[in-house]
């Protein structure tokens, strides 16, 4: 064998090393996923009275109110569903553990004090998010879809809701994401000022279109009333404020 060969023979290794030991935590998290995933469908119900909580705090005291499945099939696949949301949610940090074991031993000491506090920053902005969701927009969406009921008489048909478990669930689940993945803008925008990608003054320059953009954004992801539509994307401009003092810091931490 020739020197040639034998030289790539010895760069293929690490790179199939590394390549193994990442294919190793990938399979590591999806079992702790199925683990997961088979746990919270045992509690599936629990899971969902809790996700419906809102909604059920919202009609309290009312007669009649409930949540309606049209398909035979409808609630076993909606448990599911539910469980596979809860699963994902809780896997996050998990998932970024492995990540930070994989990457560890390329990062010098000073590297790794800098990955560490965004491991940290990433599931605690998404539960952030996701608490935002949960204890405050939601119970304002929905008092205020609720606002357009009508009582009805005198050959008048009322108007109320009847709403659809899988709908109401995934328009839940769907805000949660939105909200908790939006929170991770401050992650984002601080590691791009790591690698030179923007700076403070480029993000300053840039607010009025990071405005527009925001609420487009949230018009959406987020149904079409204004109360979860602004719930989005004034707490997005207040990170994006912050990440810009974060980002001066880190230039300035730099430069010295």
């Amino acid at each position: 064998m020739s020197s040639d060969q034998t030289d790539l023979k010895d760069s293929k290794q690490p790179l199939l090393s590394h390549l193994s030991e990442l294919r190793s935590r990938l399979i590591k998290t999806l079992i702790m996923l199925t683990v997961f995933f088979v746990i919270f469908y045992i509690f599936a119900d629990n899971i969902y009275n809790f996700l419906v909580q809102p909604y059920a705090s919202a009609v309290e005291g009312e007669a009649g109110r409930r949540l309606i499945f049209t398909a035979l099939h409808e609630t076993f696949f909606t448990y599911i569903r539910v469980a596979l949301f809860a699963s994902l949610f809780i896997s996050l940090p998990f998932l970024l553990i492995q990540l930070w074991i994989f990457i560890a031993p390329g990062l010098y000491r000073n590297e790794k004090n800098i990955v560490m506090p965004y491991l940290i920053a990433t599931p605690l902005l998404f539960v952030l998010g996701s608490a935002l969701v949960y204890y405050v927009i939601m119970p304002l969406a929905i008092k205020f879809f609720l606002s357009f009921e009508t009582i009805g008489g005198n050959g008048v048909l009322p108007i109320q809701l009847e709403a659809k478990v899988n709908e109401y669930l995934s328009l839940v689940m769907r805000l949660i994401i939105a909200f908790g993945l939006s929170f991770q803008l401050p992650v984002a925008l601080t590691l791009m000022a790591r690698v030179g990608f923007v700076s403070a003054s480029s993000l300053r320059k840039n607010r009025k279109y990071v405005i527009v953009g925001v609420f487009a954004m949230a018009a959406l992801l987020t149904p079409p009333d204004p109360i979860s539509q602004i719930g989005l994307g004034i707490p997005i401009l207040i990170l994006y404020e912050l990440s810009i003092y974060a980002v001066s810091l880190i230039e300035n931490s730099k430069n010295n």
